[in-house]
């Protein structure tokens, strides 16, 4: 094909495919609205007891500095489902309340202020309780997220398909939420999980097709920080790319302010969302003459408070560091014991290395002066 042509048609498709997020069904959660090209928002999940209330309303406030903008609290007990009557007092965004089994605990979160609840109605019941639950909702418009995991994809599903497919998992999406348009319900939104990578891209390209339904996006048992981060980017980046996704979260084993982080960083590589420092530095050489891994860990964490949307660059060397900053708005390099600042790859100032992190940090809380 020729080159031109070919990209033609890759054009042709990115623009098909960011129709899907533009025309997807307007859905609003708490005081978060999503679908219908709103901004891809960020969802977490609390990793504490729900029951303890002090606990669960420390970390989501901790997550709401991180960048957090929907929480989902997991509600396996009455007391649980209770307790997010208090919670939600205390919060600042859209809360979540995710259900298993139980239809009654479904029901109790949202008569206790639950914004959107997620229930598998494969595993709530019979009919009569999944429309029992379906009343409730519509009653209080509160959205219901379907969710449908691969881990529990159903046997008649695993047969027709040989086994764990995305087709699979988008026909037993689809089956659910007509379970609950069948009882007159349309506030819905979509989740279809699975460890497997290409699998769940795949499968979001596919239910993309057949519903005009919001997307929660997310590859699930993702794993550690480290294995985790990986497969999230390279699963959400696939889906994002293609215009698919209104909300995300990046499931990592560990602090939920990890996966809020990574969300974000997410989201501004592949210029879904503005704002916040990007940090970029140099792999180091044998040049080096720094802590560079150190330091540019340090202006990470410092540069997490600054609101400014621009690109801070941490170079080990001062040969090539004004060269190689050129693309940022603002960088460092160290020598042996001292430092460059540099702006647009011109040197504007020379400071000893102890004080390059606090000169840094300086420019940057006075930038807009």
């Amino acid at each position: 094909m020729h080159k031109k042509d070919d990209l033609c048609r890759r054009e042709k498709k990115k623009e098909g495919a960011a129709m899907y997020r533009e025309h997807t069904k307007t859905i609003k959660i708490g005081n978060q609205v999503i679908g219908g090209g709103h901004p891809v928002l960020i969802q977490s999940m609390t990793n504490t007891k729900t029951e303890d209330v002090a606990a669960t309303v420390a970390q989501i406030l901790t997550l709401e500095k991180a960048g957090c903008q929907i929480i989902r609290c997991a509600v396996p007990t009455m007391e649980a489902a209770r307790a997010l009557g208090e919670i939600k007092k205390q919060i600042h965004i859209p809360l979540v309340a995710d259900i298993h089994f139980d239809y009654k605990l479904a029901i109790a979160a949202m008569k206790n202020g639950a914004d959107k609840i997620r229930i598998n109605p494969g595993n709530i019941g019979s009919r009569e309780r999944i429309q029992a639950v379906v009343d409730v909702a519509k009653e209080r418009r509160i959205p219901i997220r379907v969710g449908v995991n691969s881990g529990s994809l159903e046997k008649e599903l695993v047969e027709k398909y040989h086994g764990v497919t995305a087709e699979g998992l988008v026909e037993s999406a689809l089956d659910k939420v007509k379970i609950i348009e069948d009882m007159g319900y349309d506030q819905l939104v979509i989740s279809i999980k699975s460890s497997d990578v290409l699998m769940c891209a795949k499968a979001h390209e596919l239910i993309a097709q057949k519903t005009d339904y919001p997307l929660h996006v997310g590859i699930t048992e993702a794993g550690t920080l480290f294995s985790g981060n990986i497969k999230s980017a390279v699963g959400l980046g696939i889906i994002l790319y293609q215009g698919i996704g209104d909300t995300i979260r990046v499931s990592l084993t560990g602090d939920p302010s990890e996966e809020v982080k990574s969300a974000k960083r997410i989201l501004k590589t592949l210029g879904l969302r503005n704002g916040g420092i990007e940090v970029v530095s140099c792999p180091t050489c044998g040049r080096t003459q720094i802590d560079l891994i150190g330091l540019a860990n340090k202006v990470e964490d410092m540069v997490q408070d600054i609101p400014l949307d621009i690109k801070v660059a941490v170079m080990g060397c001062v040969v090539n560091g004004p060269g190689e900053a050129k693309e940022a708005d603002i960088g460092i390099a160290g020598g042996k014991g001292v430092g460059l600042l540099i702006k647009k790859g011109e040197i504007i100032k020379k400071v000893p290395e102890d004080q390059l992190l606090e000169t840094l940090r300086d420019e940057l809380l006075h930038w807009n002066a």
